[in-house]
């Protein structure tokens, strides 16, 4: 990733990349098991520097790629077992994890290893989708359903979590009701069109500070017009712009992890969806706790 090393484990690092290449709890369209292969590809256009933020991540903190995690591509819930202790392993060193995803399936996980150090967590939540279902065909572990599985097992600090982008069509007209219901705010898509979000960052910021933080960035949240290689676009997203002005409104957020997830290859062969991924994932590096600004 970036072109950093590569490293067996997260010992020694303050934060690590790390790919999921899980795609076993999608509904729709497969591929995102092959997200961490492409951007990881694409972010080798990345400079260390962020030229707007003045951001020096490389400066400030000992960064590596330490692979992939060794998912069971043929069984989910082996597979959440399996990433949850490799998070176990990873924040056993006191390093932040920065996911390629992979699947939204592995927020779960993630999720359940950060409890155990952490804690209930804020988060702040991108996507087109609430994923709070109680199920998906049945099932209780897929990619539609890893929020309402956090909330029931006390991993989400519920007054501090922001969803931000939801949109397009339901399975019931009160599909995101619930996470409200939760203490969740929920910002519909329809609340950030045609303006910045810089102001609404400003109140998220007040809302979730107080305690450690979890960024989770469903590459869906974008619109399919800039992010069309995913799994299930909805029309009417955020910019890239916006994108990226809300990774940058959590500056100053006691960040704990971050995973960007949902990029499908398959679905967009000019690799500029992974493109995009890879520099939000750069933007998410800027704003961790300890990186230094040349101001």
């Amino acid at each position: 990733m970036m072109r950093l090393p590569s490293l067996p484990s997260a010992k020694g690092l303050d934060a690590c990349f790390v790919g999921v290449p899980l795609d076993t709890g999608t509904s729709n369209r497969s591929g995102a098991r092959f997200g961490p292969r492409q951007i990881r590809a694409e972010s080798c256009l990345i400079r260390p520097y962020n030229m707007a933020t003045r951001a020096a991540p490389f400066d400030s903190l000992s960064v590596a790629d330490i692979g992939d995690v060794a998912i069971n591509t043929f069984n989910l819930q082996k597979s959440m077992g399996i990433i949850e202790a490799a998070y176990d392993e990873i924040l056993g060193h006191d390093c932040i994890p920065l996911t390629l995803g992979g699947d939204h399936t592995i927020a779960l996980p993630i999720l359940r290893a950060i409890k155990k150090k952490y804690g209930p967590v804020g988060m702040v939540h991108v996507d087109a989708h609430a994923d709070i279902n109680d199920n998906m065909f049945g099932e209780p572990i897929a990619h539609g359903t890893p929020f309402r599985r956090a909330v029931e097992e006390g991993l989400l600090d519920g007054k501090r979590v922001v969803q931000i982008g939801l949109r397009g069509t339901g399975y019931a007209a009160e599909d995101f009701d619930w996470p409200r219901a939760q203490g969740f705010r929920v910002v519909q898509a329809e609340e950030c069109w045609y303006k910045s979000l810089a102001p609404l960052m400003e109140e998220v910021r007040k809302q979730v500070a107080g305690g450690p933080v979890y960024l989770t960035f469903d590459i869906d949240g974008l619109d399919p017009a800039f992010a069309g290689g995913t799994g299930t676009p909805e029309i009417g997203g955020l910019t890239i712009t916006q994108g990226m002005e809300v990774i940058r409104g959590c500056r100053g957020l006691d960040i704990v992890g971050c995973d960007l997830v949902e990029v499908a290859p398959p679905y967009d062969p000019t690799g500029n969806t992974a493109l995009t991924g890879a520099n939000l994932l750069f933007e998410m590096l800027c704003v961790l706790p300890g990186v230094t600004y040349r101001n």
